[in-house]
């Protein structure tokens, strides 16, 4: 199995998410130490490293003190064993965008710093589900996303608000 995880999973496992409850933040661990563990679970990741330098801004890559932080320090030892990471390559624009990302209206106020996770979805062959715990962003997306084939995996689907229209041209 594949997948591919949005920073917020390992900053919920590390406890640094205050509106995650603990069975919230129970998931999360419990997802991270299976992608660790698990022979056939593959992270997949991006060959410019635009995903794991956001793990590791947001993350220590000592491994501690959290499971949020072990799962850094994996991803680092782990990236190029290719049965338990695949890098995908994806294409940066000058706008902060992605070519793989749809130019779609429908998602035109995407964050532009979860794009990459879409645009490594849409490449790898398995299109392989993003896992999210807190980001409500994804939630309000999700059908113009999945129009496209990406799937976002809601592990902790408390934290997402009510089903509402996606706000217009955010920026980042």
């Amino acid at each position: 199995m594949y997948f591919i995880v949005d920073t917020n999973v390992p900053i919920v496992a590390n406890r640094k998410t205050p509106q995650a409850s603990l069975q919230c933040i129970l998931v999360c661990v419990k997802k991270l130490q299976e992608i660790m563990t698990q022979q056939q679970h593959i992270l997949v990741l991006d060959n410019k490293w635009l995903i794991i330098t956001e793990y590791k801004y947001k993350l220590s890559p000592t491994g501690q003190p959290g499971v949020g932080d072990a799962f850094l320090k994996w991803v680092l030892t782990n990236q190029n064993n290719l049965s338990r990471c695949q890098l995908v390559e994806i294409t940066p624009t000058e706008e902060k965008n992605f070519k793989e990302f749809p130019e779609d209206e429908s998602l035109s106020g995407f964050d532009l710093s979860d794009r990459k996770f879409v645009a490594v979805a849409l490449v790898h062959p398995e299109h392989p589900p993003i896992l999210n715990a807190s980001d409500s962003d994804w939630s309000h997306f999700e059908a113009a996303l999945a129009a496209y084939g990406v799937r976002v995996e809601f592990i902790c689907p408390e934290l997402m608000p009510a089903k509402v229209e996606p706000p217009r041209n955010k920026k980042n």
